[in-house]
């Protein structure tokens, strides 16, 4: 079997994660053993590491590789970095959503094929082959057309029996999913305007997540240093707000001794105790709803309580209470920035409250982050740009007075207390060659810095 002829095959093998570097090694000493004529893809398939699927798709993408180097004459030192291009981002060629035996759920191939792939998200629609969003774009595999019969099918296999009885009652739901060692996910179920049943999954890694990792800045870890006050991660959806508050939480979990109580709905990343007792609860399963679980939460003896989404007026209450009473908060919102978060809290609460709640707010609250995650020039990632407001006695006194516009005005000059503003961060990745202007742009607050 043809199988390719260098060690240019195993590399894209080992980069499209067919296989990986423990199976390459071997591969190569084989082939060194050897007198030369056997090719490196072909010992990879007679260990049984390729089959004749995934030899096919290697040799796609090498020959797409040398069409490359051939019409750019590419030098030498540049090879590495041509190859990392050779990505399935223009198409996905997923491969037959086919279950191997009756155990295996059609759901969890795909999922895994997904991972195998980078993807972020996996959608499942009626009507439509399967979708995965690869560095922040949505691209359509060329696998089969789910029907509607299929699809409701396919999806409610992976359910249980109450998860489908609420399904089939209310035509909403969420819930976390679990390939036990392989994939986490964040799924939500909905029926459509086409009479039909969709299904997304957003893929959580197994692997608790670092400051570095995530590549954010060192200012940020001063919010694992808090006892009490309430520090809010905020910004649209898919945003890494919630990756990143569990960050900082992994960090605290290492360094700190502390009860960590965490509500959310549903549990995304799994935190075992490690210097903290960490106990997690998710909404239905575990408690009717957030406020249940907060107020359950006061009478526990926790040091910090994660809130997984401030979601309506008796949830923020509750959290800026707790904050109040000497408890570290941690908790998201869908909000833009940092002055947008201080008002859309304020905003929840009838006027003749203002004033409490603005002391309120002032006293309790310690930090906001708000980012966004920008596509890299490279292709190959997303960074992500970060807004900080760290509260000091004036940005407190501001919030107050009611006088919240004013706050931008002290982010800018207060970058030695690890503020920044979203148009610096977008300024600084744009500078390092990290970001375009065009995506800058896109995303920046003023957006005429970036013309």
């Amino acid at each position: 079997m043809p199988a390719g002829h260098d060690g240019l095959f195993g590399r894209i093998a080992l980069h499209l994660k067919f296989i990986d570097k423990k199976a390459l090694r071997q591969a190569i000493e084989v082939h060194g053993r050897g007198d030369g004529k056997q090719r490196v893809g072909d010992i990879l398939v007679d260990l049984g590491y390729l089959d004749t699927f995934q030899v096919k798709k290697v040799l796609s993408f090498q020959k797409q590789y040398q069409q490359k180097r051939e019409r750019k004459a590419e030098q030498a030192k540049v090879e590495e970095a041509e190859l990392e291009e050779v990505t399935p981002l223009a198409k996905v060629e997923l491969e037959q959503v086919e279950a191997k035996n009756e155990e295996e759920k059609k759901v969890d191939v795909l999922l895994q094929a997904a991972v195998r792939y980078g993807a972020s998200d996996v959608h499942i629609h009626m009507g439509h082959s399967a979708t995965m969003r690869l560095q922040g774009k949505l691209v359509s595999g060329n696998g089969p057309v789910y029907s509607a019969e299929q699809t409701e099918a396919d999806l409610l296999a992976i359910l249980s029996s109450a998860q489908r009885e609420s399904f089939l009652r209310t035509g909403d739901l969420g819930f976390a999913y679990e390939i036990p060692g392989v994939l986490r996910a964040r799924a939500a179920y909905c029926r459509q305007q086409r009479g039909g049943m969709d299904g997304v999954f957003r893929l959580i890694p197994l692997e608790l997540p670092t400051l570095e990792s995530l590549r954010l800045p060192n200012d940020i870890a001063r919010f694992a240093t808090f006892h009490q006050g309430l520090v809010l991660f905020t910004g649209p959806t898919g945003c890494g707000k919630s990756t990143t508050m569990a960050g900082l939480l992994n960090l605290i979990n290492t360094e700190r001794n502390d009860h960590i109580i965490t509500v959310e709905d549903p549990i995304e990343y799994v935190h075992p105790s490690k210097g903290c007792l960490v106990r997690q609860r998710q909404v239905v399963d575990h408690t009717q709803t957030f406020d249940h679980a907060l107020r359950a939460a006061l009478r526990e003896d926790p040091d910090i309580i994660v809130v997984g989404e401030l979601r309506d007026r008796e949830t923020i209450s509750l959290a800026i209470s707790a904050a109040e009473t000497g408890h570290l908060v941690y908790g998201t919102l869908h909000t833009n920035s940092a002055v947008r978060t201080i008002n859309r809290i304020l905003d929840v609460f009838p006027p003749d409250q203002a004033p409490q709640i603005r002391s309120m707010v002032s006293e309790s609250l310690r930090g906001i982050v708000s980012q966004r995650l920008v596509p890299e020039l490279n292709g190959k990632g997303r960074v992500p740009a970060i807004e900080i407001l760290t509260v000091n006695l004036a940005v407190s006194n501001l919030i107050r007075e009611g006088k919240t516009f004013q706050i931008g005005g002290l982010m800018q000059v207060g970058k030695s207390q690890g503020m920044c503003l979203l148009d610096d961060s977008l300024a600084d990745y744009v500078g390092r060659g990290l970001i375009s202007k065009e995506a800058a742009r896109g995303l920046a607050e003023k957006s005429e810095r970036f013309a």
